[in-house]
């Protein structure tokens, strides 16, 4: 049996796979089992932030795992305690937790607010007030977290203690705070899934004040948004807020499963010797690799995003088969007047890889994609709308 077949045969059927075995890659070009080029517009959903095979990551993750690969959390490592000395500095935050994704980052980020609410405030606030078309993660509680009924119909009964508004609504917010006790009010600032759609700023900086008002803490989930993705390296800076808790993953292994969980100065002492744990989280060349990653994004690279989100806004809007664009950075979302899945099929054939978000294509390229890529791409995905 071929790739494909042994695939069908053997893993579970949880994807709607494309058509196309990636085998090979450097940095935004990859290549099929066929030799076929593509520009890679994907990294792996926003995972790998330089590219495939970037030589300064894999020399980082290689050398790394010719020391040790693994220790577990029982034992003191180097490169977690400076990965977390460079999250806190670049940050401003006070701790990190790390785990393996994004889902266990906002399990702990659940955590963290619920231990702090009910050591606060009492037993009974553990509410966590999340937005409708968010999404944070597959686990049950962030499955329950997340403000989408086609993701629940499953899996009911989910778990208590959650409740959803309407993004961009403050009245729904403060509403549900006064029939809830409210332990955490969570948010992505851009919504990825829920069909690439960054939050209204005067939204974010009422919630927040809200928040810090009645002692709630506020939760930014920046695992697609973070690690240079959107112009700055969180979300959250563009948006005038100071969170509580910052979750993230993604961009941030570079292409090795890794979450992150940074608790501010309200929370930092909130989780105690036995309260919370990963065997993998913090695995030594997961974060060898991660402390390449964030060590590259500087100024210089986020102002090249910048200018890369905008010279890709200003090639769509008003394009021929482009109804709308959304997103922040290069984190973008095309509504098209074809269907989304056509529109992609055709960009393969051209020799782009892109994604979905609901009904929109999703666009999420490597941070140091070079600029004639971008442009090829670009006319491939236009031509592909018309």
């Amino acid at each position: 049996m071929n790739i494909k077949e042994l695939d069908q045969a053997y893993v579970a059927h949880t994807y709607a796979r494309f058509p196309v075995e990636i085998v090979s890659g450097r940095g935004s070009e990859v290549y099929d089992s066929e030799g076929k080029r593509y520009i890679d517009f994907t990294s792996g959903i926003g995972v790998t932030a330089f590219g495939a095979a970037d030589a300064e990551w894999v020399a980082a993750v290689t050398a790394q795992l010719g020391k040790i690969q693994h220790a577990s959390n029982l034992f003191y490592t180097e490169p977690g305690a400076k990965l977390a000395e460079m999250l806190c500095a670049r940050t401003g935050m006070k701790k990190v937790f790390f785990s393996n994704s994004g889902a266990e980052a906002n399990e702990c980020a659940i955590k963290v607010a619920r231990k702090y609410a009910a050591e606060t405030h009492g037993a009974d606030t553990f509410t966590i007030l999340t937005l409708l078309k968010s999404f944070h993660g597959r686990t049950l509680a962030t499955l329950s977290a997340t403000g989408q009924e086609h993701y629940h119909e499953l899996y009911q009964p989910l778990l208590p203690g959650f409740v959803h508004t309407p993004a961009n609504d403050l009245d729904a917010l403060m509403a549900a705070a006064k029939e809830h006790k409210l332990a955490a009010v969570m948010m992505e600032c851009v919504q990825g899934e829920g069909g690439v759609t960054a939050l209204e700023p005067a939204f974010v900086q009422g919630a927040a004040a809200f928040c810090k008002a009645h002692d709630i803490l506020l939760i930014i989930d920046e695992v697609q948004t973070g690690n240079g993705r959107t112009g700055t390296l969180y979300a959250y800076e563009q948006f005038g807020v100071e969170p509580d808790v910052v979750t993230t993953a993604k961009g941030l292994g570079g292409g090795l499963p890794l979450g992150a969980c940074l608790m501010g100065e309200k929370v930092q002492d909130v989780l105690q010797p036995g309260d919370h744990g990963s065997t993998y989280g913090g695995n030594p060349a997961a974060c060898a690799g991660a402390l390449n990653v964030l060590s590259r994004i500087d100024d210089a690279l986020l102002a090249e995003v910048r200018e890369k989100a905008a010279f890709l806004r200003d090639a769509f809007t008003g394009a021929a088969g482009i109804e709308s664009v959304s997103g922040l950075g290069l984190m973008m979302g095309l509504k098209t007047a074809k269907p989304a899945k056509e529109v992609l099929a055709a960009c393969r054939e051209q020799g782009v890889l892109a994604l979905t978000a609901k009904e929109k294509i999703r666009l999420l390229p490597a941070l140091n994609i070079p600029m004639p890529l971008v442009k090829e791409a670009a006319n491939v995905i236009k031509n592909a709308c018309q």
